[in-house]
Parts: structure tokens; C-alpha cells; sequence
């Protein structure tokens, strides 16, 4: 779909209200997956492929370093559908324990003339069984999954890290990797969890015993030094990479903006690329360094990888660009790649500054 097609389907589709355009995407993709031969001709006009993309990191092959961000696909519905669309992995949840409505609606805004939006969904799921049935079900799956945990809404605070642990121990059934969300804006309290102590002792009891990697995901809005403090203990009490970063609460940045929620897109750009440079300053060559937050096009993704960030993620990007986002960006890195002499990914990855 070119961009033209796009820009009619956009307009139909932004005539709802966002959360309602985001369950008539999943509907129709889920449509599609289903299909006999949808998942193939789905590939065949929208992913784009080339081996210099590819990488192989903790014993998982990413054909490509875009993925999936968690949110888009909260309960595990279409990966393979997000696949056939060209991204590298797909991560999905936040999946917390027990299945939550999340917030009253609305709970999701489109800043349309900053392309970016604004979340307030709680993360509202159908919860981990359901999850881990259809992960089973649809295995196995073209790219690596990643699951996204968190805990309950009404869980006490003190009984989040056994809450956290029993999510983590899910992925010795599924998933290729797992991801510890404490940075979401819109649980209570799920924020106070950013500290070392807590970080701490939740990585290093469940690397103890879990066989597959584990990433922390982080705020933007800390201060920055707090910030390269906090991955760095993760990633001392054995965590294999941090993402960076989630949605921001710093309300400022748009005059659109609601006093709640938190903000993902381009209005985040800059916040996240500030955080990922810091980050490799730190620990680049240590730990696996995952960005996102605004990423839109190739020429930014092939700035964070240069900065350091060994994949990207990117969700809002998808919502206003169109299907055909994934193959853009990949199809501009190698056109980037061709006129900078790299002949692989791998040569990219903080090549800026180090």
C-alpha cells in the first residue's frame, strides 16, 4: 500500500475515535492471518527483506532490527500477522497475571498534528493464561517474541516482585525473551519500582533460574544520570539489555496535550535519543541496548543504531505511516548503509562517539 492508499484508509480510520480505529486494525489483521494464503501475500506486497539486515543476538536471529513495541498487540493476537507486515520481532503485552478492563475510556488521543499519541489504557488485557494459550497455539512463529509483563493494578506494592517473578517464570513455556515493564505511567505506583533495590533483587533472583534473556524497560522523565544508574544495576544483577524508553508524562511538550497518560511519537524524539546516547556512553559493548520512542523513518532509525541501540522498536510510527512503515524504514537503512559503505547491520551499532 503506497502512501497514497494509506492516506484515504488514514482518513477513514481517524474518523473514529483512536481506540476504536486500533480494534477495527486488530480485527482486520486478524481477518488476514487467518486467511488461507493472507499471511504470504501480506509479505509478498509489504515486507521488505535483505540478509544485510540480519542479526543474530543472544541466540536469537532478528532478520531485521525493527520490531514491534508492546501495546499494539497486548494479547498475543497477531504476531504472525505483524511479521508478514516486515517486522524483525514482535513484542507483545504489557500481560499482567490476571486479566484487567484497564482505565475508563477514553484512554487513547491522537496528537495528529505532532504525530504522536497519548495513552492512558492501563494495561488492560485478557491476562497471562490467555496469553500463553495462544502463544502455544500459534508457534512457532518467523521472528523472535518478546513478553511484556507487569504486574496487576491491584496488586499491594508488596507483593509486586513475587508478582513479577511468577510472570518471568511463564517464558520457560514461551516467548524468546521477556521484558520487566515498571515504567508504565498508568498504573499507580508502578513507577516507585524504578529504584536499585527493587530492580536488583527482581534480576538477580530471576536470572537465577530463567533460561531466557530478560530486558528492563525504562522512563524517559528521570534524570538522565539516575537513569544510566538504574540499567546499570539491572544489567549487573544479570539482566541482557534494556529498552529504552517507554511514554513520557512530561506534559509540556505539546499544548495538545492531556494532564494524564503518557506520550509516544515524535514529541518523544529527542527525550529518547538523549537517554539511548547516555545509555551506550555506559554500557555500550555490555548489554544489548533496544531504542524507541519516535522512531518514524529510516533516517532516525539508522541514528539510534548509530548511537548505540543494537534494535529499534516502534509502535506509533505504524499508526501514521501505515502498513507499509516497516519495509520503509528497512528499505531506507540499506539505502543508507550503500551510501555510508557498510556492508552489515552489525558494523552500525554505535558507531557514532565510540
Amino acid at each position: 500500500m503506497g502512501s497514497n492508499s494509506y492516506s484515504l484508509l488514514r482518513r477513514l480510520l481517524f474518523s473514529f475515535d483512536p481506540e476504536t480505529s486500533h480494534l477495527l486494525a486488530l480485527r482486520a489483521l486478524r481477518t488476514m492471518q487467518r486467511t488461507p494464503g493472507g499471511l504470504s501475500a501480506t509479505a509478498r506486497r509489504f515486507a521488505f527483506r535483505d540478509p544485510r539486515l540480519g542479526q543474530t543476538l543472544l541466540d536469537m536471529h532478528f532478520p531485521n532490527p525493527l520490531g514491534l513495541a508492546a501495546g499494539f498487540d497486548k494479547d498475543a493476537c497477531i504476531i504472525h500477522a505483524m511479521a508478514a507486515l516486515g517486522f524483525g520481532s514482535v513484542e507483545v503485552g504489557t500481560v499482567t497475571p490476571k486479566p484487567q478492563s484497564g482505565n475508563p475510556r477514553p484512554r487513547l488521543f491522537r496528537l495528529s498534528s505532532e504525530d504522536s499519541l497519548q495513552n492512558a489504557m492501563g494495561f488492560n488485557n485478557e491476562g497471562l493464561d490467555a496469553a500463553l494459550a495462544r502463544l502455544k497455539r500459534d508457534a512457532p512463529f518467523p521472528v523472535p517474541i518478546g513478553l511484556n509483563v507487569g504486574k496487576n493494578k491491584d496488586t499491594p506494592q508488596e507483593a509486586a516482585l513475587e508478582e513479577y517473578l511468577g510472570l518471568i517464570d511463564a517464558l520457560d513455556v514461551v516467548g524468546d525473551y521477556g521484558v520487566v515493564n515498571i515504567s508504565s505511567p498508568n498504573t499507580p505506583g508502578l513507577r516507585d519500582f524504578q529504584n536499585e533495590e527493587f530492580v536488583g533483587e527482581l534480576f538477580s533472583t530471576a536470572t537465577a533460574t530463567c533460561r531466557k534473556p530478560l530486558f528492563l524497560k525504562i522512563a524517559p522523565d528521570s534524570d538522565i544520570e539516575s537513569l544510566v544508574t538504574l540499567a546499570t544495576v539491572a544489567v549487573e544483577a544479570g539482566a541482557s539489555g534494556i529498552i529504552a524508553t517507554n511514554t513520557s508524562i512530561d506534559y509540556a511538550l505539546s499544548t495538545q496535550a492531556k494532564d494524564f497518560g503518557g506520550i509516544s511519537g515524535s514529541l518523544i524524539r529527542e527525550k529518547s535519543f538523549r537517554v539511548l546516547e547516555a545509555l551506550a556512553e555506559a554500557l555500550h559493548g555490555k548489554t544489548i541496548l533496544i531504542s524507541v520512542g519516535g522512531i518514524d523513518s529510516g533516517a532516525e532509525a539508522y541514528r539510534r543504531l548509530q548511537a548505540g541501540a543494537s534494535l529499534l522498536q516502534a509502535y506509533t510510527g505504524l499508526i501514521y505511516r501505515g502498513p507499509g512503515f516497516a519495509a520503509t524504514v528497512n528499505r531506507d537503512l540499506i539505502h543508507s548503509m550503500d551510501q555510508n559503505g557498510i556492508d552489515h547491520i552489525s558494523q552500525i551499532a554505535g558507531s557514532t562517539g565510540r
